[in-house]
């Protein structure tokens, strides 16, 4: 092949075919005819030789060579938007795009505040927010599609050496409870108090959850002797969860601020035991790094930090020494 027998339109629409599993949810995702799609796919395959679609299912399942060609196609992309995004800093942030992502906590309770000032200093940033679990949120920033991201789970070990890994702030993991409950009017619990609550808690595969179960069993608490009422989720239906009445759950400090304000549950400590969890920064040091991911980085990542030292050395964010851009596929 002397010609690149593909365009960039081409791999777009490959790509939202994939994702919605239909050729007509695709072209409503794209603003374009169904007829217009398909005529893509067909010029496509007639160009590589190749059939990309396997038509004898209800959904589009993409044959061996349309995985394949998925798989470049997404980098392809991925560096087209970077290219642009570093023709847009010519503008010295007048405009450009800052992508940053988070796992669920951070990204609900926590990045809205930081974004929220970045905007009133760089209104003509476009900024976005993707909350996704740590593991799809470290892929995403493995493979630029995500500038950097605030995590609170740990890195899949594939990725460790690929991604440069930032202390950022210690997240607090408070006891809840109702506040008619009857330990809600002491100062501090005992441990053995915790066997006779009922727990509403994510489940069992969350970042979360396992973590505030590691902190109890190092405290040797029995964690399999908890009660566990009901499995939700998201923190949300948890606090109303408690609120409500209906047990007692362990939530991030940040997560309850306005609840613990308007009085609605009460937190409570455990003698001898704090349940925390270290929250961290997350960049590919051998991706393009904007001016609008500088400066988010700079200005206001630590007045939030525990650690802004870790934030104020440049080592963190230059490229890995002798070392290439990782080839990854996502996951």
């Amino acid at each position: 092949m002397t010609d690149i027998p593909f365009t960039l339109d081409q791999l777009r629409i490959l790509k939202a075919i994939a994702a919605e599993g239909s050729f007509k949810r695709a072209a409503d995702t794209l603003y374009v005819s169904q007829p217009a799609v398909s005529l893509q796919v067909q010029n496509l395959e007639k160009q590589l030789n190749v059939p990309l679609f396997d038509r004898g299912g209800r959904k589009a399942q993409l044959t061996e060579a349309g995985h394949l060609l998925l798989s470049y196609g997404e980098k392809i992309i991925t560096l087209c938007q970077e290219t642009c995004r570093a023709i847009e800093d010519l503008q010295n942030l007048q405009g450009g795009t800052l992508i940053v992502g988070a796992s669920q906590t951070t990204g609900t309770y926590l990045l809205p505040r930081m974004i929220g000032l970045f905007r009133q200093k760089y209104p003509e940033v476009s900024v976005q927010l993707q909350v996704h679990s740590t593991r799809r949120t470290s892929w995403s920033v493995a493979n630029g599609q995500v500038d950097l991201a605030i995590i609170g789970g740990e890195v899949p070990a594939e990725l460790q050496e690929t991604l440069r890994i930032i202390p950022y702030a210690e997240d607090e993991l408070a006891l809840v409870l109702p506040i008619f409950h009857p330990l809600s009017k002491v100062e501090m619990i005992q441990k053995e108090d915790l066997y006779r609550l009922k727990f509403i808690t994510l489940d069992s595969q969350s970042t979360i959850r396992k973590v505030i179960d590691k902190v109890l069993t190092r405290c040797e608490i029995d964690t399999k002797r908890l009660k566990v009422e009901m499995e939700l989720n998201s923190i949300e239906a948890i606090k109303n969860a408690v609120q409500s009445g209906l047990g007692a759950a362990f939530v991030s400090v940040t997560a309850i601020e306005k609840e613990l304000q308007m009085g609605v549950i009460h937190a409570t400590r455990i003698k001898d035991v704090e349940v925390r969890r270290t929250l961290s920064v997350i960049i590919n040091p051998n991706r393009y790094r904007s001016k609008a991911a500088e400066a988010f980085t700079l200005e206001i990542l630590p007045q939030f930090s525990t650690y802004p030292e870790y934030l104020a050395d440049d080592h963190n964010f230059e490229p890995i020494p002798n070392s290439q851009p990782a080839e990854i596929m996502s996951k």
